[in-house]
């Protein structure tokens, strides 16, 4: 699985991320980004951010707005 780069997150976009505690098992949290925290382009495991609800994880897909 590819995830996105960092030219692709902007704040305010929904996204799924993947929280630390949950890399075994893989569950994604959805939520709106409201900060990035990763300032590389890219990074292996995802860009990492901190949703609107203030859970920090690493992007794995990003949803456009319709």
């Amino acid at each position: 699985m590819t995830v996105p780069n960092r030219e692709d997150i902007v704040e305010g976009l929904e996204v799924d991320i993947i929280q630390k505690e949950d890399q075994r098992t893989g569950k994604l949290t959805r939520g709106i980004v409201q900060e990035i925290l990763t300032s590389s382009a890219t990074h292996p495991h995802g860009i990492k951010v901190r949703l609107q609800s203030g859970v920090v994880g690493r992007v794995q897909h990003t949803h456009p707005k319709p």
